[in-house]
């Protein structure tokens, strides 16, 4: 029922939400018939009374008011705001300083924020260490030789676990065969080269390979090689996963259009999106050339091989820049015509 003075039932409201903030509550249930009482109070706009017309007692100490909201819940049609539970809570009686002359319109109630979780970094001997049991785990893992078409030795990333970049390949040769490390023959010789003129050596970036094992061919003799297949890359692509989640480097290169395929999912032809940075799970990876490529284009020319050199260090340039290191006018000026 509607008062025929509804500004003492407004005050009353007022003081109640505030007692209910102090007490720690942000919201308040009414009935559905409470809630359609309110809004003809509300409708009925009460001019606001002197404070001396309704003496309330002062309390020693008091908060300033607090402004709440009312949820309603009903199933009736209301404004998106409104819900209205079955339950009716009865007010608890409080002692509130006189409210101000005029009713303000109810806000949002107070929201909880609550702090981010902390940022776990792990020292470089944890990472090594969690390196070197990955490892151990992914060779005792045999989904790998479920393929029958990769051979059998195993070939794990090498570096630092602290590298601000991560090297990748698509899977290792005959050289990283014998060897057991990433980028040791001819094209990783080639690689080696690069990092010296970019400032860098093998033992300050981390060296990988998405597929774990060298792909096999009938009749294979040592110079025999080929890329590896999405099914034959997919076996390793959990192991990368976790190798570039334990590293967190600044930037990943993904060299060659297979690993551009099977880490990134990209299938278009790599000197359409070389020079490109692209994400993998929050970690920028630049798509460019493989040195092997680079060492191809040496039996056309000087020129074709300088030309896709140029290329392939325009990339590499961009890496720099993107993990803070140096680029002097000299480094800008290697592989341009003469």
């Amino acid at each position: 029922m509607t008062p025929a003075d509804p500004y003492p039932v407004l005050r009353l409201l007022q003081s109640h939400l505030e007692g209910r903030l102090r007490q720690g509550g942000s919201r308040l249930w009414l009935s559905a018939e409470a809630a359609e009482n309110l809004r003809d109070i509300v409708r009925m706009k009460p001019k606001p009374r002197p404070v001396t017309a309704v003496p309330v007692p002062q309390p020693a100490l008091v908060s300033p008011p607090v402004q709440a909201e009312v949820v309603i819940k009903s199933e009736v049609a209301m404004p998106a705001s409104v819900v209205i539970p079955p339950a009716v809570e009865k007010p608890a009686p409080v002692q509130v300083a006189a409210p101000a002359a005029k009713v303000e319109p109810l806000e949002h109630p107070q929201r909880l924020v609550l702090p981010e979780a902390p940022v776990v970094r792990l020292s470089k001997a944890e990472k090594k260490e969690r390196l070197s049991a990955l490892r151990a785990r992914v060779e005792a893992n045999p989904a790998a030789r479920d393929l029958e078409s990769l051979r059998e030795v195993f070939v794990f990333g090498v570096g630092n676990p602290e590298a601000e970049i991560v090297l990748m390949g698509d899977a290792p040769g005959a050289a990283e065969e014998r060897q057991g490390e990433p980028f040791v023959g001819l094209d990783g010789q080639l690689l080696t080269k690069v990092l010296k003129v970019m400032g860098l050596d093998r033992s300050q970036v981390y060296l990988t390979t998405l597929c774990k094992y060298r792909p096999a061919m009938d009749g294979q003799d040592e110079g025999d090689e080929r890329a590896p297949t999405m099914a034959e890359m997919q076996t390793g692509f959990e192991c990368v996963r976790e190798e570039l989640a334990l590293i967190q480097p600044k930037a990943v290169v993904a060299l060659g259009g297979a690993v551009i395929r099977g880490l990134l999912d990209v299938h278009e032809n790599v000197l359409a999106v070389r020079g490109r940075f692209y994400e993998f799970e929050g970690l920028p990876v630049m798509a460019t050339l493989h040195p092997a490529w680079l060492l191809e284009k040496e039996s056309e020319g000087a020129a074709v091989a300088i030309a896709e050199k140029r290329k392939f260090w325009e990339d590499m340039m961009r890496v720099m820049e993107k993990v803070g290191l140096p680029v002097s006018e000299k480094q800008r000026a290697f592989f341009l015509p003469k």
